[in-house]
């Protein structure tokens, strides 16, 4: 079985149990599209995901123009549509937040974080074959958190009896997922990956190098100040690229 089918294996698994969660306010509204958005990110999977990987790209959870709409990693629709060239069919979430609503494919909006981070791996590869012939990117949690206004909730602004079990499970999975990879090098996208990959990882003599770069969210005003350049001059200096 190659690494795509035995993630898509364990996350049969994964799934029901991130049902089984429950969220307090502020959180009023929580998207999983491993659910909506099944086939798009199994397609992810199958197209550039089936075998092995030198490099492992950890995100944190789906942003809401990104994942959330297409059920890709940082997924922003054009990316995902024109240089993935993926084009699986997008539901909807049970309960749709009237100022964030799944619209798939016909999104119009772009995710900033997203559109840099592809645009970095289209620079430094040209295509997403290669590109993905040695590297992957994942997200740490697969759910999305919104607040009664809309606002963006990240995992980490949880509380603790919130996360602690939801930790779990996305640590089980990552877990799965270096395992099933083998990657030499597993990359942290902003601190909180990082600090998930150093939990997770451990020490072990043929445990991956954690490595992370700066996350290219535009929230950030270090990231506003030439974030590629930054990036990649991360990743050099970590012996990634």
């Amino acid at each position: 079985m190659n690494p795509a089918e035995r993630i898509i294996q364990h996350l049969e698994c994964s799934i029901p149990q991130l049902d089984s969660l429950s969220f307090g306010a502020p959180v009023t509204t929580v998207y999983n599209p491993l659910i909506y958005a099944r086939a798009s990110w199994e397609q992810y999977l199958r197209s550039y995901g089936a075998s092995p990987k030198d490099v492992l790209f950890l995100g944190m959870n789906p942003g809401p123009w990104g994942m959330a709409q297409t059920g890709v990693p940082f997924g922003e629709v054009e990316t995902v549509r024109s240089w993935m060239q993926l084009s699986a069919p997008i539901g909807h979430p049970p309960q749709e937040h009237p100022k964030r609503p799944i619209l798939g494919w016909e999104c119009t909006r772009s995710e900033v974080s997203g559109r840099r981070l592809w645009g970095l791996f289209a620079e430094e590869f040209g295509t997403a074959q290669r590109f993905f012939a040695h590297h992957l990117v994942i997200n740490y949690c697969p759910l999305v958190f919104m607040a009664e206004s809309g606002r963006n909730i990240t995992p980490d602004k949880l509380p603790k009896r919130e996360r602690t079990p939801l930790f779990e499970i996305c640590d089980a999975l990552l877990a799965a997922t270096i395992t099933a990879y083998r990657p030499q090098f597993v990359v942290g996208v902003g601190a909180f990956a990082r600090t998930r990959l150093e939990r997770v990882v451990g020490a072990g003599e043929h445990a991956p190098r954690v490595v992370h770069i700066l996350h290219p969210s535009p929230a950030s005003p270090i990231a506003n100040r030439g974030w590629s350049e930054q990036a990649r001059d991360q990743l050099r200096a970590a012996g990634v690229w």
